[in-house]
């Protein structure tokens, strides 16, 4: 029982207010120490965890490395590249990144793209640069909430396909404890076609949102010719 005198570290911890850091690590030495380890023992359980989880802190290291390409206009220069390109559309840009989303994410690569990685600062600049050409208001959140639809379903109906996917292995688990024998390629296998029909509808959605803007512009230049 004395192990769990880790969980009271924490729980005085946090009502203290203390260092969230602390507290924790403060928690694991106390737990491991309880448990008959030495403290070479618990600092090496320590570098483990965070070896085996290193990837976690990635994100650390990504996150303020947008922010400086931000900061030093990666977003303008995405709306420049995109303005610069004759018959570029909202649709049609955003059916490509559906289409890379999707591939992508049937190989596994699941963390090349995202909502922060590449939706925030490039392909929703992009994507209002092209609205604006089309006479969309620049100032509406509806292309890029679009954008950030167009990653969310490339991902999800993507990344099933992928056979080490977590969806995967947790099927064939459960197949597996009812008895059934289920190769973790057989599962992946049918995800291909609901991948297709899912890129076939958003991409649908997304033509229709071109024909929606142009028929707004062909309303104002009427508007504004009355």
């Amino acid at each position: 029982m004395w192990v769990l005198l880790g969980i009271a570290v924490i729980v005085v911890g946090f009502l203290l207010r203390f260092n969230p850091l602390l507290v924790v690590a403060a928690s694991a030495l106390v737990t491991g120490l309880a448990a008959g380890l030495d403290p070479l023992s618990v600092l090496a359980a320590f570098g483990k965890a965070f070896n085996d989880a290193r990837y976690v802190s990635l994100i650390y290291i990504v996150l303020p490395v947008i922010g400086i390409l931000e900061r030093h206009g990666l977003q303008e220069r995405a709306r420049t590249a995109i303005a610069s390109l004759r018959g570029a559309t909202v649709g049609r840009l955003l059916i490509g990144y559906l289409l890379f989303r999707q591939v992508t994410a049937a190989l596994g690569l699941t963390s090349i793209a995202g909502p922060a990685q590449s939706v925030r600062p490039l392909v929703a600049p992009m994507a209002q640069a092209a609205a604006e050409r089309q006479g969309a208001d620049p100032e509406s959140d509806r292309i890029p909430a679009m954008a950030a639809a167009t990653d969310n379903v490339g991902l999800f109906f993507g990344e099933d396909i992928f056979i080490a996917i977590g969806s995967i292995l947790l099927m064939v688990g459960v197949l597996h404890g009812f008895g059934i024998e289920a190769e973790p390629l057989e599962l992946a296998k049918w995800a291909i076609p609901t991948a297709l029909c899912a890129f076939a509808i958003h991409a649908t959605r997304l033509w229709l949102l071109d024909r929606k803007l142009a028929r707004e512009r062909r309303e104002i230049a009427l508007g504004d010719a009355a």
